[in-house]
């Protein structure tokens, strides 16, 4: 049965803080002709928190079974703090790998699946009992599951007997491949604070892989979009939400509406729509492309609103409660736009009625085709 994690032997001896830990350089992978993986150049410094997210097939699991030795490039370099390791198998890279399966041990309790490194090393029992307490006292698990059987653990308890297993390995970068997909969605927002809490409390470098926005979102320091094997934009949270560099990035960094214009005597038109769009501040005017606005910068406008420069007429056709929001579906001729309020500014009304909605021209973004 294969390991959770994937032990490290050597460790590059170039000293902490001499320039990234991790750099790609023109990375890529091919199978059989088809280019899984092209020419990634990256830089990860240490103890950021990493996310590289994309669709399914964008080569993100590729890309991360390339770092942790899984797989080699059929191009360019890994290096880790300035040490190629391109071509070091997956036990001589100063990596560990949590995969989505976890791949405990089930034969073995809590205490033996943590002590596992440990044991491979040599440490002595009372040692590797020690440590194995003090790293399930971080990863949040009782010291009475010590002993305790590791199937007989629930979900989320077997997450963290993985990171602490991991954490055993001592490595300089940890890498996960979509560790939280198979949760209950309340106990994976859970772990997604513990996660960022344990990335804090051990200062280590966390790479990590997956397909859902709230988990990029929430936990990383940056993300890189990933598409058809290529990193298209990489940035901090803040930065790929309100400053995306192309549509593809912004419909996938959730909900939005994208009107297809061309520019107009320093306005934009969109077929299918009345009226002339202010565009958003700055820079020069592209002749065309995308004005986009997230949903919780429409609004319903009164009729004495003058501030609001860009305004449309459509219909309710339905609502949405989420909480403390309430989302809404606007009908404006063909096209549906989203529009979110806080309850406190909710929409009162039937569905099927008129509404005004709009939006600010500096709370829009605009991407080239």
């Amino acid at each position: 049965m294969r390991d959770s994690v994937v032990m490290h032997e050597d460790r590059p001896d170039t000293a902490p803080g001499a320039g990234p830990v991790l750099e790609l350089a023109g990375v890529r992978k091919t199978f059989d002709g088809f280019v899984a993986v092209e020419r990634i150049d990256l830089q990860v410094a240490e103890g950021e928190f990493f996310t590289i997210v994309g669709p399914s097939g964008s080569g993100k699991t590729t890309l991360l079974r390339m770092l942790a030795g899984m797989e080699h490039p059929t191009e360019g370099d890994i290096i880790v703090r300035g040490r190629s390791v391109r071509h070091l198998p997956p036990n001589k890279r100063p990596t560990c790998l949590v995969f989505q399966s976890l791949a405990l041990f089930p034969h073995r309790t809590v205490g033996e699946n943590i002590e596992f490194p440990l044991k491979m090393r040599k440490v002595p029992p009372a040692d590797r009992r020690v440590r194995a307490l003090e790293l399930m006292r971080m990863v949040r698990l009782p010291e009475g599951y010590y002993a305790k059987n590791v199937t007989k653990c629930s979900g989320g308890e077997r997450q963290r007997v993985a990171l602490a297993r991991a954490l055993a390995y001592d490595p300089e970068i940890l890498l996960f491949d979509e560790p939280l997909s198979a949760i209950d969605y309340k106990l994976r927002k859970t772990l997604e604070k513990e996660l960022k809490d344990l990335h804090k409390e051990t200062g280590k470098t966390f790479i990590y892989i997956t397909h859902s926005l709230e988990e990029a979102m929430v936990m990383s320091d940056r993300i890189g979009v990933m598409r058809g094997g290529r990193l298209v934009q990489v940035g901090t949270p803040e930065d790929i939400y309100t400053r995306p560099t192309d549509r593809f990035v912004c419909e996938f960094m959730g909900e939005v509406n994208v009107l297809p214009v061309v520019a107009a005597d320093g306005a934009y038109v969109c077929a299918g729509l009345t009226g002339r769009f202010t565009p958003p501040p700055g820079g020069p005017q592209p002749p065309k492309g995308f004005i986009v606005v997230r949903p919780e910068f429409l609004h319903f406008v009164e009729d004495d609103d003058t501030t609001t420069e860009n305004v449309i007429v459509g219909t309710i056709y339905n609502e949405y409660s989420l909480g403390s929001r309430m989302q809404y579906q606007v009908r404006v001729g063909d096209k549906t736009f989203i529009v979110e309020q806080s309850r406190r500014h909710a929409c009162s009304g039937a569905p099927d009625r008129p509404v005004r909605i709009g939006w600010h021209a500096r709370d829009a973004i605009f991407v080239a085709e």
